[in-house]
């Protein structure tokens, strides 16, 4: 239900970036099945391996500094062809139970759940169940007549509907799973369009997550599945998925493998976000938010994957496990171009040629070669996770604070892999 940054991290810069950045991906010539991914048996060869992606290299060490001094708790991990070059946690993902971080450990990824949406979507386009240019009135009644004749799906995905809808009321406590369902099914069909379907990006605003909310609805009423178990079953179980999950508030308290969210507070210190529904975020952007008061995430927000699991998303999107060729093409093809102020706060980062919306995020080229993935940021938590197609590297970062410098260790990511100075 929404996103947005989390406290500390620039949330215009991430969006330009590649934390809440990059999630559609590889333009019209250079599919994504024709990239260097490898399978997990394939050894790289050594000259392939950059020394600051190893073990004590200028990103690791990096990484460590920060959590030397408590401005990172979490995960951070490196692969290439399928193989793990780097793995480190720090931090703790449970304090009162004294449950350490590990790559086992799955943290809530606020926005950089999106992309699954996508390929749900996709899926379903490529079953003929739907197609990419039908309108929201195709598929869903009760929506008001200008969006339901005049936004398509493709829109949806985009985030460029056009739409306003009603903003999320954050200090909401949600207590069960038909109710975070009849609230979205609800908050749709208020819903109005404002500008023309195609005319403007609004991406991390409300009439973009009513978009996502629409989205998701297409593909519980085309397929009679609720878009939770869809996923699960369609998309996490195919990809071997097994520590992923829109898990509910009573399993984020109870299951140890689910990393607690630690919320920044005035005062200086940090709350456990889900034992303290109480507590909310002091950014002034999502001022009062918890996302334990979710109760269970939907489509554009708050779930949760391990760093493992994100590896091995990437692996069987390149190798055609939950889309065929043609259609993860489609996902990972540049839509339209970002102007420099919807990609860094008014100026384009210094390390990206040049980036691109697509399908739930925006994708870019570092150092003459694609990067896409996504992030996210949220009271307590941010995620990241980035797939370099043209070289077989994919990078997560994974935090259960909501203070640490993001943006800062994906430049470090980024150097280490494509070269950058």
């Amino acid at each position: 239900m929404g996103s947005d940054s989390a406290p500390g991290m620039d949330r215009r810069r991430l969006l330009g970036w590649g934390g809440l950045a990059a999630a559609g991906v590889v333009a019209a010539g250079a599919p994504l099945a024709d990239a260097r991914s490898g399978h997990a048996d394939e050894a790289p060869a050594a000259s392939d391996i950059p020394p600051a992606t190893r073990p004590g290299g200028a990103y690791d060490r990096f990484v460590a500094n920060l959590a030397a001094e408590d401005k990172f708790s979490g995960v951070v991990l490196l692969s290439h062809r399928g193989r793990t070059v780097l793995s480190r946690s720090y931090g703790m993902a449970d304090k009162e139970r004294g449950v350490r971080n590990h790559e086992g450990i799955a943290v809530n990824l606020s926005s950089a759940i999106q992309p699954f949406l996508a390929v749900a979507v996709l899926q379903l386009a490529q079953q003929g169940k739907v197609n990419l240019a039908d309108t929201v009135g195709a598929h869903l009644t009760g929506i008001d007549k200008e969006i339901a004749e005049r936004v398509t799906i493709h829109h949806l995905l985009t985030t460029s509907g056009g739409m306003d809808a009603p903003e999320l009321d954050l200090r909401r406590v949600f207590n069960g799973k038909e109710e975070v369902h009849e609230f979205n099914r609800q908050w749709i069909r208020q819903a109005r369009l404002v500008v023309p379907p195609g005319s403007a990006n609004q991406g991390h605003i409300a009439g973009g997550g009513v978009g996502l909310s629409m989205a998701a609805q297409i593909v519980e009423a085309v397929t009679g599945m609720t878009y939770w178990d869809y996923v699960h079953e369609h998309i996490f179980a195919r990809c071997g998925m097994s520590g992923s999950g829109f898990y509910t508030r009573p399993q984020w308290l109870a299951d140890e493998h689910i990393a607690h969210s630690y919320m920044r507070q005035a005062d200086g210190g940090r709350v456990d976000a889900v034992r303290n529904l109480d507590k909310g975020s002091v950014q002034p952007e999502i001022a009062g938010k918890n996302p334990g008061r979710a109760f269970i995430g939907y489509a554009s927000d708050d779930g949760f994957a391990t760093a493992r699991d994100l590896v091995r998303f990437a692996q069987a999107l390149q190798e055609g496990k939950v889309l065929d060729r043609p259609y993860a093409d489609l996902l990972t093809g540049a839509k339209y171009p970002l102007a420099p102020q919807e990609n860094g706060g008014g100026r384009r980062a210094a390390s990206a040629d040049a980036s691109f919306e697509g399908y739930t995020g925006p994708m870019r080229i570092v150092n003459g070669q694609w990067q896409f993935g996504r992030g996210g940021g949220t009271a307590g938590s941010g995620a990241n996770w980035n797939i370099y197609p043209d070289t077989g590297w994919v990078g997560v970062v994974l935090t259960n604070y909501d203070d640490i410098p993001l943006v800062e260790i994906l430049e470090q990511e980024e150097r280490a892999v494509t070269g950058r100075r």
